[in-house]
């Protein structure tokens, strides 16, 4: 299988903030979330991977190339969407999409833009200023999906979209997989990588702590019911990974080998469960 992206040792340093090390590999025709709260540093690593944000130091490659020494080439591969998608607000959308198409030249693919704008219910007589959030991310996205992308990289991309646009856009993603096309996306809307992500990287604290297979990493966790009694053994305050209030007592988030000797109240963790739990317990 192809490695299509691989950071080695990115770091970045703001004033109260450091992007330390952060290292990942992603592989053609897989699909990646890529999750952390407010201020973790997923916007900042995905601004970096592009020179969008300058980074300290790190190696960036792309399909085999070092970033640095191959930057226009390999953005011309790459559908990029950030957060706050913003343009012109007067201008109507036929006109942005004619600069843009200039820039791909003969890598554009009217036949998929018409078919995207078609999806998302979008006009090309609009302008921003006439679209709802959501609407503008759908034209961003449309535009990234438009010149034959072999790599997207989404920062939050189904933020402010209603449940049935989100659902239509994670079948655009999986049918793009599908024809190799590799997906890098935020989000907080986790119950949305468990319909169609492979990967999973997890982000904390301007850290790596987890980067693996999707299943892998859920399967390692469960959550147990506990009682207020049953929460201050030692052995559960020993192994617990986070803990929460809930009605009718609390839940712990334990790794599954631990589990069966310190409950019997156990359920399966979603993605959500392990990041609620593990950023609870860091507060």
């Amino acid at each position: 299988m192809n490695t299509v992206l691989q950071i080695n040792n990115l770091c970045k340093s703001y004033e109260g903030f450091k992007l330390d090390n952060v290292s990942f590999s992603l592989q053609q025709g897989h699909i990646m979330g890529f999750i952390g709260r407010n201020g973790a540093g997923k916007s900042t690593t995905l601004k970096s991977l592009l020179n969008l944000v300058h980074p300290d130091s790190g190696e960036i490659c792309f399909w085999g190339n070092s970033f640095k020494e191959n930057e226009l080439e390999i953005k011309r591969s790459i559908g990029f969407v950030a957060g706050g998608v913003d343009y012109y607000p007067r201008v109507k959308l036929k006109t942005i999409t004619k600069a843009t198409r200039k820039m791909y030249g003969s890598s554009w693919d009217d036949t998929a833009y018409k078919r995207y704008m078609e999806m998302f219910s979008l006009s090309e007589n609009k302008t921003p200023a006439q679209l709802s959030a959501g609407m503008r991310v759908k034209y961003a996205l449309t535009l990234a999906l438009s010149h034959n992308a072999k790599l997207l990289i989404l920062d939050e991309p189904t933020s402010g979209l209603d449940p049935v646009s989100r659902e239509d856009l994670l079948e655009v993603f999986l049918n793009l997989a599908d024809k190799g096309v590799t997906v890098l996306f935020s989000t907080h809307i986790t119950s949305d990588l468990e319909k169609c992500a492979d990967d999973i990287t997890y982000i904390k604290n301007g850290r790596i702590m987890a980067s693996c297979a999707l299943r892998d990493y859920v399967n390692q966790y469960v959550v147990a019911k506990l009682t207020a009694e049953q929460l201050q053994q030692q052995a559960v305050q020993s192994a617990s990974l986070g803990i929460r209030r809930i009605k009718g007592g609390y839940s712990c988030l334990l790794k599954r080998t631990d589990a069966p000797v310190l409950a019997q109240d156990l359920t399966a963790a979603t993605l959500e469960d392990i990041m609620v739990h593990m950023e609870k317990e860091a507060e």
